[in-house]
């Protein structure tokens, strides 16, 4: 019989958790000591797992995209077609994006992207993104037989684009959650084939 991970295990249950944690205090402003009395544990509990607060944060940023490929998953699973998938994708965006605040993990990341670490770790989930939307992109186009648009990855670097400027939006309180919506349904269903519905 093969022996539980307990590490692998505590590090599924207090992901969320530190990763609320950086997105509520950013990075340079949370403490491992916060982190363990938010886990319920002693830091050295969370030194077991991760061998600094550096560490803790990269596998927050991870969990930005594992979090979004794991919703995503879910919602594409039992889609009849490609463009009923991004059609699925980007309206769940329009009404859900941004609602749990794991952009401010990325905001506090790019303050930091002197270190070579976080770096590589935001290239690496901005480069997971970008994959993902262009596929969807890539797949729906060609279900839809649409052309004359932007390149499904220049198009994708858009809707990433979108996604962000909608986060700005969310924190600066520049567009009410409704014109928010829209700003995401409208502009990414142009992207996506050039309509705008």
């Amino acid at each position: 019989m093969a022996r539980r991970n307990l590490s692998e295990e505590k590090r599924r249950e207090f992901l969320p958790i530190i990763a609320r944690a950086f997105a509520e205090l950013s990075y340079r402003r949370t403490t491992t000591a916060e982190l363990g009395r938010r886990c319920g544990v002693r830091e050295n509990v969370l030194y077991r797992i991760w061998p600094d607060k550096k560490a803790m944060f990269i596998a927050a940023i991870d969990y930005v995209f594992d979090l979004s490929a794991i919703t995503w998953g879910k919602l594409l699973a039992d889609c009849p077609s490609a463009a009923e998938g991004a059609r699925r994708l980007l309206e769940y965006e329009a009404r859900h994006h941004g609602e749990f605040g794991h952009y401010r993990i990325v905001f506090a990341g790019l303050s930091e992207t002197d270190d070579p670490d976080i770096r590589k770790a935001l290239r690496r989930m901005f480069g997971r993104f970008h994959r993902f939307v262009t596929n969807q992109i890539e797949a729906s186009r060609k279900a839809r037989s649409v052309a004359n648009l932007p390149e499904a990855p220049l198009s994708a670097w858009a809707m990433l684009g979108l996604g962000t400027a909608a986060n700005i939006s969310r924190e600066l309180e520049l567009l009410t959650d409704s014109r928010r919506r829209k700003l995401i349904d409208r502009v990414g269903h142009h992207l996506l084939n050039g309509s705008t519905s």
